[in-house]
């Protein structure tokens, strides 16, 4: 137990000091560099946390109810602006010239870098609230990793202003993240009944939006990054955008895994009662 507790907060402090060197970085950018559209990622960060605030004080203090409840907001304001963005482009340009090359790498979508900005501050929000009251377990916890990964490739993305609207495809998994989430909220709630038809359709939209919204997904991007690898200047856009979408790949297979785990579990008590 002492071990376990010891390399957890050895974790702790590698993925803390993490954090606080981003902060360090964006501030620094923000302020010596006068980058003032990187506020956004500030004013995400602020929101999330004021949510996180109200949520504690009039739902319930329990950290990881709260946390929870936070994300299924970050994953239903994230989707909607997502959708969003692309319905309003594929109006504007059509889907040809929408997912060309310089497109996707080069230029940027409207709303589309203040939407990549609130969901990075997100991110920050997240992991400090994770590690802040230990939501995570093991020695390289997915869920942490994700975050730092997420928040590399972001902020650098937002820093030379390339590859956004690339990032902003990959947030279409948000979509299930919603429901990911409603189940988690659901089952701390006690709702529990496997019989129920609300639960089996919340079942069908979370497998469904899995494998549309984020393993297809996921998978479509990858796929179009090394067909138009010949495509990208050197530099660290594609090896950057290949490292990150392979991270992203593998942590959707152990995403899966897990949630056919949980779908067996709820299934096989449903069969004993």
């Amino acid at each position: 137990m002492a071990r376990a507790a010891s390399g957890q907060n050895i974790t702790g402090a590698v993925f803390l000091a993490t954090l606080l060197l981003w902060m360090v970085s964006v501030l620094f950018v923000i302020v010596i560099n006068k980058r003032g559209e990187l506020l956004s990622v500030v004013g995400g960060f602020c929101f999330y946390q004021f949510a996180n605030w109200v949520i504690r004080s009039w739902v319930s203090k329990d950290p990881l109810l709260v946390n929870t409840c936070v994300s299924l907001l970050h994953s239903s304001i994230t989707s909607a602006s997502v959708i969003f963005i692309l319905a309003n482009e594929l109006i504007r340009t059509g889907s040809n010239k929408m997912f060309e090359h310089s497109e996707l790498v080069e230029n940027t979508w409207p709303w589309a870098y203040p939407a990549l900005c609130f969901s990075c501050g997100y991110f920050a929000y997240d992991q400090l609230d994770m590690l802040h009251y230990r939501l995570y377990s093991g020695w390289i916890p997915s869920i942490l990793v994700h975050h730092l990964l997420l928040l590399v490739c972001f902020t650098l993305a937002l820093y030379r202003n390339v590859t956004i609207n690339y990032l902003i495809l990959t947030l279409i998994c948000e979509l299930h993240s919603v429901f990911l989430h409603t189940r988690k909220v659901r089952r701390m709630a006690g709702i529990r009944d496997a019989k129920s038809k609300k639960v089996k359709a919340e079942w069908v939209l979370n497998w469904t939006t899995f494998i549309v919204a984020r393993l297809a997904s996921h998978v479509l991007i990858t796929i179009k990054l090394i067909t138009d690898s010949s495509k990208f200047e050197k530099g660290v856009e594609l090896p950057l955008a290949l490292f990150g979408m392979a991270g992203m790949n593998l942590l959707n297979i152990f995403l899966g895994i897990d949630l056919f785990k949980a779908y067996m579990r709820e299934t096989k008590s449903q069969h004993h009662e």
